[in-house]
């Protein structure tokens, strides 16, 4: 379509001259540019940019002076292989990773010569929409960077598959099989939007089908048009500034095709399924694109806006010349397609493909819905519900009972009244669906994207938008409404955003118990996830209390060994952990642990992990001995069962290096939080709460070893993170604060250190008021820093408070053996303070 792209056009020609030598730019040129003289002038004018360029910047082959065969060339860990392909935007090569897993992947580049804005950003947004996603059904997203030349680099799950249609092509796979793999990935795209990303390239060389166990798979990739239902780059649409079309011609919707429309949302992709689902049944595309590229871009929108194609079975109807090899791809001949097109595929396909948007299906889930609903010969939305229509697909489904009741009038009288029945069922049914969707598109739905403030619109500001319309949109059921609350609840406290979280979770748990009564599942399931946000949320004593009081319900309603009990059991466990109560920690840990190894096995995922945490549990309690074996076990198990980059292998690693810390075994420990840090940051990203996590606890091993300076730079670096993402008063926060105020003090930045820790105590007291361990701990700090400064009389004011307001008798926190207070040793005061302490270690090592 060169007249519909005249940049893109320009962008590829520049791109494939930039991949030739030097002496066949020329013919290429004269070839590509034709007789068009104005596009080889702007073609050559930036080839003069590059001069001295032979083939693409950072070549991936290399070729040594004697013409040996030539390497695969390196980028950082990933080996190039060979070339997979190559689009408008750069290419894709099939790399081998080294460290720190050997694996496959696909590698994309940025073609060389093409980093204009939009590019690039459509680059990031590509990486930043993978990186969000989990989705059997989505390709995975594991690493970003740039070469050394300064060319961007995406690093991908390689999928060694073929597109859908040529997939199916192939395996000739009938109807009902095609439309079970379209199902599938109706799921992944839904999953995207759930995540706030549309992505709005949707076709069949973007959807992929790998066999896994022998069972299709369809694995959705290529987000490098998707955006987070706004534009990333303040002020543009992702439209170029040319006005260029993105997406791909055949495939596009209606309003994405046009540039003037802005508030393109997810029913654009709802759209492209659809077309993706005309090409799955019939061989056709809806519309003839050959004959778009003889048009001018006027002609093809308005083509887009008022012409509908053909329906799937006239489409095959009215081809009959070449419907022969078409039925025959999908086990069937030409006759017996169209009848299997004609009814409900017709008008499931048509309503996708509807021009006004409000027209088409809200989200592809329901897309997904009505194709299940035509496989099991249900009514389906799209097509007008007439008696005579209901009535056949009842006869359908249950062949056999109508056919021994058409000889009855009795039984004809009862089928009646069955029927009825049935369709009050699905009145019922339809109208809560239709209290979902229209809930869920307005969550998704966004106004105007010039509107937005660049990456901002994201699923928080779609949760606060939803958050807000919840009382009004679902007023009418109620048992719906404490379930959205309890989905948002949830997504809030994975977010971070405790508070937000808690709002929604604790009126989803009063109106469970109002609606549902206080021993449904469901209730329990609300009270376990609240306990949970509150001790994440630092609210200690309330996250146990609710938590004991979740227990007790379910191991009375759902029976002791019941896995919700357990996962229970195992979050209060930790809080009590938390909280310092190592002794009741540890025998519930023990206790859940003994009932996990016998019922889920010991290498469930849930078994390792209360390994894992009542190692630490033991580290606390000073037995460091039993907690390195317990978390070995932990680790060599999750290593083997789990694999190494799973969530709770990776607890485990972080929980063996803190343990080795407690021991001090600097070093080991130094090395353990490095690797996990370099794993955590390719898989997760820099900015992820736990790599912030790990370069903290980083700091805290090199402030043992004595190097506080590159301590106090990686704490400096978390510090305006976690305020920036978390917040201020976040408690990761203010633990990263204390640590920082006590290496600003190390390194002699006495003023800047104990502002920073005056700070933090402050807000501590205000959150979690005046006799608590955090407190306590901050005020211990300022008396380490008033002794490092020669400051005796302020330090053992600020060491007396921090004893009588609840300092922890850890190790780390042993007074008597701390080297930083060695100069308060000769005062009479520290042997006072020193037996005060053992007292207060001896009641705290006595059970409840």
């Amino acid at each position: 379509m060169e007249n519909l792209h005249p940049w893109q056009r320009i962008k590829e020609v520049v791109g494939s001259a930039l991949e030739r030598p030097l002496a066949e730019r020329a013919a290429y040129l004269e070839e590509a540019c034709s007789h068009d003289s104005e596009l080889r002038s702007e073609v050559e004018s930036l080839l003069a940019a590059y001069p001295d360029s032979d083939r693409l910047s950072a070549a991936p082959w290399q070729v040594d002076s004697r013409g040996n065969e030539p390497e695969p060339q390196v980028i950082g860990p990933y080996r190039l292989l060979r070339q997979l392909g190559m689009g408008g935007m750069g290419q894709v090569w099939l790399a081998e990773q080294t460290e720190p897993v050997r694996r496959q992947v696909a590698l994309k580049l940025i073609r060389a010569g093409m980093y204009d804005v939009a590019t690039v950003q459509r680059f990031k947004v590509e990486g930043q929409s993978l990186a969000i996603m989990d989705h059997p059904a989505i390709a995975r997203v594991f690493d970003a960077g740039t070469t050394a030349t300064g060319q961007p680099y995406l690093v991908m799950e390689y999928v060694d598959g073929l597109p859908i249609t040529e997939y199916c092509d192939q395996k000739k796979l009938g109807i009902r099989e095609r439309l079970k793999l379209f199902i599938q990935v109706c799921e992944g795209v839904q999953h995207a939007h759930q995540k706030a990303i549309i992505h709005r390239d949707l076709k069949p060389s973007n959807i992929l089908v790998v066999e896994v166990d022998g069972k299709p798979r369809p694995r959705i990739i290529d987000f490098g048009l998707a955006k987070a239902a706004a534009p990333t780059v303040p002020g543009q649409t992702l439209f170029t500034q040319t006005g260029d079309l993105l997406g791909t011609p055949g495939y596009i919707s209606p309003e994405q095709a046009d540039a003037a429309i802005h508030d393109v949302d997810t029913r654009t992709d709802v759209y492209s399924l659809g077309v993706v689902l005309y090409e799955l049944l019939t061989g056709f595309l809806p519309f003839d694109t050959e004959r778009w590229n003889k048009q001018g871009l006027a002609e093809v929108l308005r083509v887009l806006r008022e012409v509908d194609p053909q329906r799937p079975s006239m489409k095959v109807s009215a081809n009959r010349d070449i419907s022969a090899a078409r039925a025959e791809a999908r086990s069937t001949e030409p006759r017996q397609l169209i009848s299997l097109l004609r009814g409900d595929l017709d008008w499931i396909t048509m309503k996708a493909l509807e021009k006004e948007r409000d027209r088409r299906y809200g989200t592809p889930s329901e897309l997904g819905a009505e194709i299940e609903k035509c496989l099991e010969n249900r009514p389906v939305e799209a097509r007008p519900a007439s008696p005579v229509y209901r009535f056949r697909k009842y006869i359908r489904r249950h062949a056999l009972p109508v056919g021994v009741a058409s000889g009855a009038v009795a039984l004809l009288i009862a089928f009646a009244v069955m029927q009825a029945i049935q369709l009050r069922r699905i009145t019922r049914e339809r109208d809560r669906a239709d209290r979902i969707t229209e809930f869920m598109t307005n969550m998704f739905k966004v106004a105007d994207p010039s509107e937005a403030r660049g990456n901002s619109v994201t699923a928080r500001e779609i949760l606060d938008k939803s958050a807000k319309e919840i009382d009004t949109g679902l007023t009418k059921d109620p048992e719906l409404q404490a379930q959205m609350m309890d989905v948002m609840g949830h997504v809030y406290t994975s977010l971070g955003l405790y508070q937000k979280g808690g709002a929604l979770l604790s009126r989803a748990v009063e109106s469970r118990r109002r609606v549902l009564g206080p021993s449904n599942p469901d209730t329990l399931k609300s009270m376990g996830v609240l306990a949970w946000n509150s001790q994440l949320d630092g609210s200690y004593s309330e996250a146990e209390k609710l938590g004991r009081e979740t227990l007790n319900a379910e191991r009375r309603v759902l029976g002791q060994e019941n896995s919700e009990t357990l996962k229970t059991e195992g979050e209060l466990a930790w809080t009590l952990s938390v909280e310092g109560k190592y002794p009741d920690a540890e025998q519930l840990f023990l206790h859940t642990l003994e009932i996990q190894r016998r019922t889920l096995g010991p290498e469930n995922r849930d078994t390792i992990l209360t390994m894992s945490l009542l190692g630490w549990t033991l580290s606390e309690e000073g037995k460091y001995a039993q907690a390195e074996r317990m978390e070995r076990e932990a680790l060599d198990t999750g290593r083997r069962d789990l694999g190494p980059l799973n969530p709770v292998t990776l607890v485990s690693m972080g929980d063996l290096a803190g343990i080795l810390q407690a021991e001090q075994r600097y070093p080991d420990a130094d090395k353990l939080f490095r690797e996990m840090i370099q794993l955590y940051t390719s898989s997760r990203g820099p900015e992820d709460p736990d790599t912030l996590t790990l370069k903290a606890n980083l700091a805290d091993v090199l402030q043992h070893e004595g190097n506080y300076e590159e301590a106090a730079h990686l704490l400096r670096e978390t510090f305006e993170v976690q305020r920036r993402t978390v917040g201020a008063e976040h408690p990761t926060t203010l633990g990263t604060a204390m640590a920082m105020g006590y290496s600003l003090g190390a390194l002699g930045h006495y003023e800047e250190g104990q502002k920073l820790l005056f700070q933090t105590r402050d807000i501590q007291r205000r959150l979690f008021g005046p006799d608590t361990p955090q407190v306590a701990t901050t005020t211990y700090n300022l008396a380490v820093l008033e002794s490092r400064r020669g400051r005796q009389d302020e330090a053992f004011r600020f060491l007396r408070d921090a004893i009588e307001h609840g300092l922890p008798p850890a190790d780390d926190l042993n007074i008597e053996t701390d080297p930083d207070l060695k100069p308060l040793h000769g005062d009479p005061r520290f042997a006072a303070i020193v037996t005060e302490a053992r007292k207060l270690a001896d009641r705290a090592s006595k059970p409840n």
